[in-house]
């Protein structure tokens, strides 16, 4: 294939270990995104930063064990950590756009080129202004990754195993939090403890895998169904051959996919006329793809997984743990690393879970188990609180501190198991392939949204009202689970053309989506043909469609709409009256 670069791995590699190496390739973005949201965290905690941005000071910083970070300005401090997201939902939409332009893999190159120079104007901040304005540098790289890597994981991956490969890499994304944070706790301990190096050196270690990331990305193929959107099916169709095999058993599988998607694509050129962001939120022109009722359903998505509690505990949990559970700053910090570490290890549930419950369950568990931890945290520290003696801990006060961090464990570990992965493998599945990338923007923007949101509220939160952040916590998982149930149909096991389909539907109740689902499907047979697993329908010899390809004319979305068989040949659709 000349078209495809000579050093190209995809010469070179096929089938599931041309997978693995792409989704090394995206594992490496997401670690990325993983360090650069816990970095923050530590961050936050070191007197000389706390000092050059200004909205605090540090009694006793000299004694680890004594040291206590007084908060003077939490609307600056919460701002600072909150403005990268205003950074993340411009980049977010903007490598939607760029992404369904010039493809997948010049967009990463070009997200991982814009972090790296904001990360270095973060390293290099001599003030909050430099640091407010680098903030918003470093996240919309961090938008353009998150918009454009899951959508590149996703359509190349096969519809039985995305969600296992998308929640490998999320493994790493936690890798990325904990080694942000241990880096960060080592740094306290030592001579560096009260100097500069202690929070720049943390946020200038991100160019190391940026600049990795930059310099492969190139050698990786395209995705081939966005190089079949723009009319280069011939690598396309070379690529998919690559990553489905044509060999053996393997035969045809290729073939029958590309006949998908070009039928895919055709179809959606026809039903939906207007692809805007603003025409995609409000639904205007999109038919029977109900794309605005996509939109808002990946935004509320990301703003619930926010809201659920993991910002909190993500970047505030030495606070949580030092002023609701009550332990020392030294004890604080090695529980936020630990809870961390179990945080990374949970999410290997979910790559051995997500593709055999699917994804509505997944949130289903979590939700519970999660709303339970949150009352039962927040209860537990605020009676903690209460049992203090004159501002002293007691053997009560302890006990019910020691309860509190336990359930804020279980919490995490749940959340990795669960919610931390559907919320971004949903807008990456359930989008046309026209606006995919866009549309999995939307979801980075509810995930900017409800990050930004939160992390300028939790200060002011954790400050004000303690314990009881985290009853609020705990209502939004409780809110989450009839939200789930009655508007989020199930992707799980469903091709990526099979999804025009599944939201067909004019409601927007799942029940009605399953049901016209089945029916669109068996009017439909040859739109969604490779979903039939096991079942060839390609000769073997020739590798071409045993029986001759449908005019798109003859599918439609409407389940009202159905063939005339006498005249198949024309591919005319009657309607029902």
């Amino acid at each position: 294939m000349d078209k495809i670069g000579r050093f190209n791995v995809v010469h070179r590699l096929e089938k599931r270990g041309l997978l693995i190496a792409i989704n090394c390739v995206a594992a490496l973005s997401i670690f990325f995104f993983g360090y650069d949201q816990g970095v923050m965290g530590g961050v936050n905690t070191a007197k000389n930063y706390i000092d050059t941005m200004g909205f605090g000071r540090v009694d006793f910083p000299d004694d680890p064990n004594k040291e206590k970070i007084v908060i003077t300005k939490s609307i600056l401090q919460g701002g600072i950590v909150a403005i990268y997201y205003l950074g993340t939902l411009v980049g977010c939409l903007l490598g939607g756009w760029i992404g369904d332009k010039i493809g997948r893999v010049k967009t990463i190159g070009l997200g991982a080129g814009w972090a790296v120079i904001g990360a270095a104007l973060q390293t290099s901040a001599m003030n909050v202004n430099w640091m407010l304005c680098a903030r918003v540098v470093n996240g919309i790289g961090t938008g353009i990754l998150n918009a454009i890597v899951p959508v590149w994981a996703t359509e190349t991956a096969e519809h039985t195993s995305r969600g296992q490969f998308i929640a490998i890499e999320f493994t790493l994304n936690i890798f990325g939090v904990v080694v942000a944070y241990w880096l960060e706790f080592g740094l306290a301990q030592g001579r560096f403890h009260n100097t500069a190096f202690r929070w720049r050196f943390p946020i200038g270690f991100q160019i190391i895998p940026l600049l990795f990331l930059f310099l492969i990305v190139w050698f990786f193929p395209e995705s081939p169904r966005w190089l079949t959107k723009v009319g280069r099916e011939e690598e396309a169709r070379y690529i998919l051959g690559r990553l489905r095999g044509e060999t053996g058993e393997d035969v045809g599988r290729a073939e029958a996919e590309f006949q998908d998607i070009r039928n895919i694509a055709e179809l959606e050129r026809k039903t939906a006329s207007r692809n805007s962001y603003f025409s995609m939120l409000f639904g205007i022109g999109s038919g029977k793809l109900h794309t605005g009722r996509r939109v808002q359903l990946v935004i509320w998505l990301q703003i619930i997984q926010e809201w659920v509690g993991i910002a909190g505990v993500t970047i505030y949990a030495q606070t949580i743990f030092l002023n609701i559970s009550g332990f020392t700053t030294y004890k604080a910090g090695w529980l936020s690393g630990l809870n961390n570490i179990f945080y990374m290890f949970s999410t290997l549930i979910c790559v051995f879970t997500l593709d055999r419950i699917g994804r509505r369950w997944t949130l289903y568990w979590g939700s519970v188990v999660q709303g339970l931890c949150m009352f039962l945290a927040g209860a537990m520290g605020v009676v903690g609180a209460k049992k203090q003696v004159d501002g002293n801990a007691t053997d009560a006060s302890r006990a019910y501190g020691a309860a509190s961090a336990a359930f804020i464990f279980i919490f995490t570990s749940t959340f990795g198991a669960t919610w931390l992965t559907v919320p971004w493998l949903y807008p990456a599945e359930i989008f046309p392939l026209e606006v995919r990338a866009k549309g999995n923007a939307w979801g980075v923007a509810g995930w900017s949204v409800g990050n930004g949101w939160l992390t300028l509220l939790c200060p002011v939160m954790f400050k004000n009202i303690q314990g009881y952040t985290l009853f609020i916590f705990g209502a939004c998982n409780v809110l989450s689970i009839p939200m789930v149930w009655a508007l989020y149909p199930e992707s799980n096991q469903r091709t990526l053309e099979e999804m025009n389909l599944l939201f067909a539907a004019d409601t927007p109740w799942v029940w009605d989506a399953e049901r016209n689902f089945a029916l669109l499907k068996e009017q439909n047979p040859e739109l969604v043909q490779a979903a039939q697993r096991g079942h060839s329908v390609v000769d073997p010899e020739t590798g071409l469609p045993t029986g001759r390809r449908r005019s798109t004319r003859g599918l439609s979305l409407d389940v009202h709409a159905v063939r005339d068989d006498d005249s198949d040949e024309k591919g005319v659709i009657t309607h029902k009256s």
